[in-house]
């Protein structure tokens, strides 16, 4: 690969669906995204999606927050945080990330469940239309300790 070309990141590869399935989380199962968007959204392979007039990387993916929500929370799944990136404070320089969300999943198995769900899956094309790169991160949740020693 030449330096000019950048790797994306859109879809979960096998192997990385396979340790996550073999990961052994117990309860909740926080899933952390890293979105960077397109500047003009791209539904040339989800054209029963497109609308009228072109759009943003960004309203693309409202649509897709739109769609899904319902889906989720009858997934008994949550937005727990959605919000605008900027610079890092601790992270490359050059590396940007336009919005950061906290999906929470009760479990790996209604993860799942909602990921392979026939009403889900057909707005997924708005997520594939809005972005240029992302990251998944599953997060499995821990107590803290509260007390100081």
């Amino acid at each position: 690969m030449s330096a000019s070309e950048t790797i994306r990141h859109l879809e979960p590869t096998q192997d990385a669906g396979r340790l996550f399935l073999q990961s052994g989380f117990v309860g909740n199962v926080v899933m952390l995204n890293l979105l960077r968007f397109r500047d003009v959204a791209d539904y040339s392979n989800h054209p029963d999606l497109a609308p009228a007039a072109p759009i943003s990387g960004s309203e693309a993916f409202d649509r897709y927050i739109r769609h899904t929500l319902p889906d989720l929370r009858a997934s008994g799944g949550e937005v727990l945080f959605l919000g605008s990136g900027g610079p890092f404070l601790i992270g490359p320089e050059n590396e940007r990330w336009d919005k950061a969300m906290l999906i929470r999943q009760t479990s790996v198995t209604s993860f799942l469940a909602f990921a392979s769900h026939e009403a889900y899956l057909a707005g997924l094309g708005h997520r594939t239309a809005a972005l240029e790169d992302s990251r998944l991160l599953p997060l499995s949740e821990m107590p803290i300790r509260q007390d100081r020693g």
